[in-house]
This record gives C-alpha cells, sequence and structure tokens, in this order.
C-alpha cells in the first residue's frame, strides 16, 4: 500500500446533492463494479457510465459530471485522446486515471497530471484483483470524494486568498472547508453557497533556524508529482550544495518515474532511493513504493535504509518516518517541506523536526489539489511559512543560500 488512505465516512457536504461521478472503462464488469462501489456511497452519484472515450465526451454536457473516473487503454477513443476533449467541455472538471502498475501506464498517468487530471488511481492488474482489493475500493472512493468536494467548492463564491505578516508572525486563511479528507464534516456556509461560514484560522508561525539548511525533505500525496515538479524548477541551483529527499504517495513504478521527471525540472541528479545509498549534495531521492525510506548515519557518511515496517497513517512509504530520522541526524540543519495531499501524514514530523531546532514550509489551501497534509502541518502551528505553490521554489531557495527573509 502506497498510498494515503482515509474513510470519508460523511456525504458530500451538508446541504448539497451528491457529487456527481462519470466512469469510462471498457470492461464490462469493471465499469460495472465501480459504478457499483461509487453508488453505494450516499455521497456519491454516478450519472454516466461509458465504455470508451467517444462516448463519454459526447456525454459530459448532458451527465454534468464533477468527477471523471477515466481509464487510459481503451477502443475507437482512449483515454489519454478523451482528457483535453473532456476537459475543453468543461474547465472545472476532475478527471481521475485509472490505470494498472505497468511502467508504460505509469509513464501515461503522469503525462496525464501535466495535461490536467487531477490525480490517478492504480488499478490491480486483474479483474479478479479489482473485485477483492479493499484498498483499491477505499482509495477509489476517498480521491472521488476529496476532490469532488474542492472542485464543488472552488467554484463558490467564498474562495479566498492567503493574507500574511511579516515574521514574528501569524499566517490567516479563510478555509472554504475544514481539511476535505478527515472524519469531521465540512465546514460551508450557510445557505450551501460554499462560501466560507467560520472566521479566518490564523496560523502561528515559528521562525526560521539561524543555521544554514544541510538538507531538504520533502513530503507530498494527491496533487504532488506537478507541485514537486514545479518547486525543484523553481529551486534552481541552490540545490547544489545539499541532498533532497523525497517522500511521494505512490505504488511502486511510478516512483522511479516521478525521479525520472523530478530530476529533469530541477536538472539535477535524480533516482528512486536505494538501501545503502550515500547522500551526495545536489541529488534527489525519491522513497520507492511500497517501502519506507529513512535516512542513517554512519561513520560519517548519511546513507538511505529501505524498511518493509507496517503501513505508518495509512501510507507505505510514509513521510513521518523520513522526517523523523531527517531530524535525528540533522537537527537545526534540517529543512522540511510538506506539499498537497490527502491525509495528515507528515505532520508529526513537522513537530520532529521542529523540535530539534529545523524548520519546516507548508503549501496553502488555495494551490493545494487537496490540502490534508499542509493543512494538518499547518496547523502544528511549528511551520515558519505557510505559501502558495509559486512562491514556494524561491523562499526555499533563499533558505538554503542562508537568507530566510
Amino acid at each position: 500500500m502506497a498510498f494515503a488512505q482515509q474513510n470519508i465516512t460523511t456525504g458530500a457536504n451538508p446541504g448539497t446533492d451528491p457529487i456527481r461521478v462519470m466512469v469510462v472503462d471498457d470492461a464490462v464488469v469493471i465499469r460495472g463494479l465501480l459504478t457499483r462501489w461509487l453508488d453505494s456511497d450516499p455521497g456519491l452519484s454516478v450519472v454516466g457510465s461509458h465504455r470508451n472515450g467517444k462516448l463519454a465526451v459526447d456525454d459530459i454536457e448532458k451527465s454534468n459530471p464533477d468527477v471523471v473516473v477515466l481509464d487510459i487503454e481503451m477502443p475507437e477513443m482512449d483515454g489519454m485522446t478523451a482528457l483535453p476533449l473532456m476537459l475543453a467541455k468543461k474547465r472545472d472538471l476532475v478527471v481521475i486515471m485509472a490505470s494498472t502498475l505497468t511502467r508504460r501506464n505509469a509513464e501515461i498517468s503522469l503525462k496525464a497530471l501535466s495535461l490536467g487530471a487531477a490525480d490517478y488511481v492504480p488499478k490491480p492488474e486483474s479483474t479478479s484483483e479489482v473485485t477483492t482489493s479493499v484498498d483499491f475500493r477505499r482509495e477509489l472512493i476517498d480521491k472521488v470524494k476529496a476532490l469532488g468536494i474542492r472542485a464543488r467548492r472552488m467554484r463558490g463564491p467564498g474562495r479566498t486568498m492567503r493574507a500574511a505578516t511579516n515574521a514574528g508572525r501569524t499566517v490567516s486563511q479563510a478555509p472554504v472547508g475544514r481539511l476535505a479528507n478527515t472524519r469531521e464534516p465540512l465546514r460551508m456556509a450557510q445557505g450551501g453557497t460554499g462560501a466560507a461560514a467560520a472566521p479566518a484560522a490564523a496560523f502561528k508561525l515559528r521562525a526560521y533556524a539561524a543555521v544554514k539548511p544541510r538538507i531538504l525533505a520533502i513530503g507530498s500525496s494527491t496533487g504532488g508529482p506537478q507541485a514537486l515538479q514545479q518547486v525543484m524548477k523553481d529551486i534552481g541551483t541552490a540545490i547544489q550544495d545539499v541532498p533532497v529527499v523525497i517522500t511521494q504517495h505512490m505504488p511502486p513504478t511510478f516512483t522511479a518515474i516521478l525521479a525520472e521527471h523530478v530530476g529533469k525540472a530541477a536538472m539535477r541528479p535524480a533516482k528512486e532511493g536505494a538501501h545503502g545509498d550515500v547522500l551526495q549534495p545536489g541529488n534527489i531521492y525519491v522513497a520507492p513504493g511500497g517501502k519506507h525510506m529513512i535516512l542513517e548515519k554512519e561513520a560519517g557518511a548519511v546513507k538511505i535504509c529501505l524498511t518493509d515496517g507496517e503501513p505508518v497513517n495509512f501510507c507505505k512509504p510514509a513521510v513521518d518516518p523520513l522526517f523523523d530520522s531527517v531530524a535525528k541526524i540533522y537537527g537545526s540543519a534540517a529543512l522540511g517541506l510538506i506539499l498537497t495531499g490527502m491525509g495528515h501524514d507528515g505532520a508529526a514530523g513537522v513537530k520532529t523536526i521542529a523540535a530539534g531546532g529545523g524548520s519546516v514550509l507548508t503549501q496553502d489551501e488555495a494551490t493545494s489539489v487537496v490540502w490534508g497534509m499542509p493543512g494538518a502541518a499547518a496547523n502544528t502551528g511549528m511551520c515558519s511559512d505557510v505559501l502558495p505553490l509559486p512562491e514556494i521554489g524561491p523562499k526555499v531557495a533563499r533558505v538554503l543560500k542562508g537568507n530566510a527573509r
């Protein structure tokens, strides 16, 4: 299990209609199964079910789905051909790609994210595995609900922007809802407008450490691949003097390809972390799917250690074990970053890094695909900044150079 899983037990939102879902898959058994799973949740309603992309594209305007679960390989029109046509018909449509865990499909899924898909769900290899996979069913429903809820909220008039003061400091943000992936109901405006009903939340911020960072550790999940590529590109040459370690909630195969994409964006060497790798400045290491990646110090060298323990926060790899090990070795010279993602993985690690004297930044709600992990991090009161995505890379670059202002 290489992804964050939540049990979103509430419906779509109090006082609103269920999230409208379209299922597109050429396999009749899989299409029927996904439809039954989704329809069985009171917060979801399947409004369309199609065997190929052409039929789905033609039905977008009539069925008006909030979310489409889109298979990749289909006759007549495949998912990658259908994706831009769907988004052209409905700009705020949420598309979740569904594919098996092959290298080709992982490549296609990551390309789909760059073309506008919101996320992906890895399908088990066989129909029998799909039928019996509790993890797949849970992940599918959770992602459809979390992303559908966010899309509904973003259409409302209550979308708000970040406001901040300088250090010493609090960040105020008026969220239009509670974290989309918690078991708490979303906090929506009265009257069903989608605007914020509650006062702005103020996040307590810590000053950055006076010590220049010697490592950058990043945690991300839903929406993470695109966010990671932007951040690493924006950081630029500032990472040439420090190693970068990343935990992105992803299954095997996907993480190796993610490392390649992140490396291209950063124009730095990048790879899946391997057991025994000695960290080198300017290199990027991505935790492999299905393994926890932690750091250990041996004879003055910091090495990667891969473990096959139980999932942490329902995730494997998980952010917390990585952050804990980073804090233990680097102390006040640790710099952490939490990007978009479901769940609360990383929040405990943020506290550990802060307790060791290090610094952590996190992404704001407005630019997060799902504000679960970064929201949980912000709410610890242990972050040094809560920033929109375009500001994160430049800020990290300044901090790495010893200028946190």
